[in-house]
Parts: C-alpha cells; structure tokens; sequence
C-alpha cells in the first residue's frame, strides 16, 4: 500500500506543474514605472479606443501595435482573459483589456509608445 501511495504522489507532482497555468507577461521596472512585459521584456500597452473584452485595433493599427497573441490552447485565469479578435487569433486580455506591442519599441523597457496620439497608454500591473 505505501508503495502506491508514493507512486500516486509522484505521478501526481509530474502532472501539477503541466496543469499550471503560466501567466502570458510579467511585471517590470521602466523608466516610467512598472508596466506588463512580454516574455522577451517588451513593454504592453492598453489602446483607449478598445472596449472591455473586444479589440478595436486591427489591420494597419495591428501592424503597428501587434496584438499579444495567445495559443489556440490557452486558458484564461485570474486577471488573464482571452479573447477573440476580428480575424480570427485569440489575445490576451489584463483585467479586461486587450494587450498589445508598439513596433518602434527597439529593446525590453522602451516605453515609446506611452501616450503616443492620447490613446495608446502602458499597461499597468
């Protein structure tokens, strides 16, 4: 019986970490505070046109402030949630708002997309 138990265990600590969910950014210090970073360290910004859950930048306003994509198999959790924009892709959402790049960021913690044409501001932690 111990025998099992300990081989139920370790099947069981090899299956959590694969049931985690792993946030989709992180925080980070920049010159104006901290805001959400993507995995490579780019600063995330919210777009004020935006509505809760729904993406209003699209098209040319995508090239220019990539969305951050989210895997066909991601699960929203907590602050995180998914959402589905107009062509099809799944984007990660921070409290309810769609996240997304600037492409004239050139490296991790460049903010120059804050504030750019009153809308566009760094999403927040």
């Amino acid at each position: 019986m111990k025998k099992t138990s300990l081989s139920l265990v370790a099947i069981l600590l090899l299956a959590v970490p694969a049931l985690a969910q792993v946030a989709p950014a992180k925080s980070a210090d920049t010159s104006k505070g901290k805001a959400l970073v993507d995995a490579k360290g780019m600063t995330l910004y919210v777009f004020d046109k935006d509505a809760s859950g729904k993406s209003n930048c699209n098209g040319p306003c995508a090239a220019n402030w990539p969305p951050l994509l989210a895997n066909a198999d991601a699960k929203a959790s907590g602050d995180w949630s998914l959402l589905f924009r107009d062509d099809g892709g799944k984007q990660w959402a921070y409290k309810g708002k769609p996240l997304y790049a600037y492409s004239k960021d050139a490296k991790p913690g460049d903010v120059t997309g804050d504030g750019f044409n009153n809308v566009w501001r760094i999403a927040a932690p």
